[in-house]
Formats: structure tokens, sequence, C-alpha cells
């Protein structure tokens, strides 16, 4: 992967494992397919420290879903870290993906860790894409950069949660990392592009914590929704936005270019607000695309 210009400064290589080197450049293919009446997943090649287990029937409200949780034997994302991850669904078929846990970017003296993920969808595809928060802690650095692929009659839910750092631990670590960067581009089958959106975020160049950004807010969600017009018409009208001081919350909904879907951004005071708004637009992004609903959360959650 090219450099983006502002990992510049994190290209020294760690005195530990060269970064990229074995144990570090983990790997991850899964393909769903429609068999019959249910999904399954057809494709899954694993590179550690990334591993998948077979997909499970474990949703409610969509029996016919194939649920896949990523799961990580490392910990955490360490410097000098690369990870690959490509996601595709076959014509008709549906697969939701998560991860067993939060993703912790561990602290850093050296290089940068990044990740690439691949999604592609095929024709009636349904992909549900909706991980676990990310915990950048103080001095890390991070890059994710994000191709998707998607038929015109195809729907990609996409969610990123991003947390503010390890908020509890000592005196805090609120925005103490020293980059997050995140690229995702969206194209046609053909390569007519789509959109391209692009956050990157320097608290040491732009202090996060102000007004107009993420003053009274630690953490931050980002959802793409990716589908036809009619459905993201649909789901526009119920999407909930505002700003609900008391409550902490601040969400808003917008179209994204070339008729390609909605895109929904929520900040909050703490995650589990944040979560609750993210899963309150999934629940009306599911029904709107096939008339299942998403079920309530294990009560342990």
């Amino acid at each position: 992967m090219i450099p983006a210009p502002e990992l510049a400064p994190y290209l020294d290589e760690p005195a530990q494992l060269p970064s990229g080197g074995f144990g570090k450049n983990a790997k991850l293919l899964l393909r769903f397919e429609r068999r019959g009446e249910r999904s399954i997943l057809a494709a899954m090649e694993r590179r550690a420290p990334l591993l998948v287990q077979k997909a499970l029937y474990c949703d409610e409200g969509m029996p016919s879903l194939p649920v896949v949780f990523i799961i990580s034997n490392a910990g955490g994302i360490l410097q000098g870290d690369r990870y690959a991850m490509d996601f595709s669904a076959g014509p008709g078929s549906c697969g939701h993906i998560t991860t067993q846990a939060g993703t912790k970017i561990h602290e850093m003296d050296a290089n940068h860790a990044s990740q690439t993920q691949e999604i592609t969808l095929d024709e009636n595809a349904y992909l549900e894409y909706i991980p676990e928060p990310t915990i950048p802690f103080a001095r890390s650095r991070f890059l994710t950069r994000t191709r998707v692929r998607i038929a015109p009659t195809a729907t990609l839910l996409y969610a990123e949660t991003l947390l503010g750092g390890r908020k509890h631990y000592r005196d805090g670590e609120l925005f103490r990392f020293d980059l997050f960067s995140s690229t995702v581009a969206a194209e046609r089958p053909d390569g007519s592009s789509l959109f391209v959106e692009k956050f990157i975020i320097d608290p040491a160049r732009s202090p996060v914590a102000r007004p107009g950004v993420m003053q009274g807010f630690d953490v931050f969600g980002n959802v793409l929704l990716l589908t036809p017009p009619a459905i993201a018409d649909v789901v526009a009208n119920q999407a909930a936005f505002g700003w609900n001081e008391t409550e902490g919350w601040a969400a808003g909904v917008g179209r994204l270019p070339n008729d390609a879907g909605l895109v929904y951004k929520v900040v909050g005071r703490d995650s589990a607000i944040v979560r609750t708004k993210i899963r309150h637009f999934w629940s009306i992004v599911r029904p709107a695309v096939n008339g299942h609903v998403v079920p309530p959360e294990f009560a342990w959650r």
C-alpha cells in the first residue's frame, strides 16, 4: 500500500519485529452466497492474528442470515501491523459481519498500523458490517482504507465507531493518539466512482475537543448506507437526528453523491448512546431492505 501523506512522520521501523513481517500481516477473506432459502459463508481464508470460526444463525429477526464474528488472537493492533480484509456477497445473498470486541490500537513508539478492506456486493446482495468500536491508545497511529464495489440493486450497511481513547485510564487518554485516518471509496462494478469520504484526526495539529468538532463529546459514529434511492428515501424519513444536550448526543443524516445512499453521523458523550443511535438506524434499514427486523440486544450488552 502506498503510504498516505499523513503517515510521513511514522515510517521508521520498530526495534522489534519489522512492519508487515511474520505475525503482523493478517489476512481475512469472507464470501457469502445464496443457497436455497438462506445464505451461507461459502469461502473463508484467514491468516493470524485474524481468525474466524463458523457462521452462526443466531439472529432471531432474520434466521436465514449468517453471522460472522471476526476474532483476533493478538490482543489488539500493534505498531507495524498490516491487516488486509476482503468481504464479498454473491447475487441475492446476505451476511452480517462484526467483531468479538472493541479493536484496541496500542501505544506506539515507532512506525504505524494500517488495514485495507475490499468489500464487493453483487446484484440484490445485502451485507451488514457493524464492528465493535475502535479504541486508539495514547501515541497510536492508524490508517484504514476501504474500497467498496457495489451493484445498483445491492445494499451495504457499513458502520465505524471511534472512541476518543481510554477515557477512564489513569488520568484519561481522550484524544491523545497521534493519528487516525479513515478513507472509504465506493464505485459501481464498471468502475464508475460514487464517492470518496476521508477524515483525518491529528490532535496535535488540530485540537479535537473544540467547538464544531467534538467539544462535549467523546465518541464518533460514522455510518454509510449504500442502497437504491427508494430505500434511502424510506430510511432518511425515519432516521433520528438533532441535538439532545440532556441525553448527550447529536446526529444527522445526509445524502451521498450519485444516488449512492445515505451517510449518518452521530457523536455522543459515551459509547452506549452512540451504539443505541446506530442500532436505531440499523433497525430502520433492515425492514426497508428485506422486511426483516433487528432483534433486541442481548440482555448482557
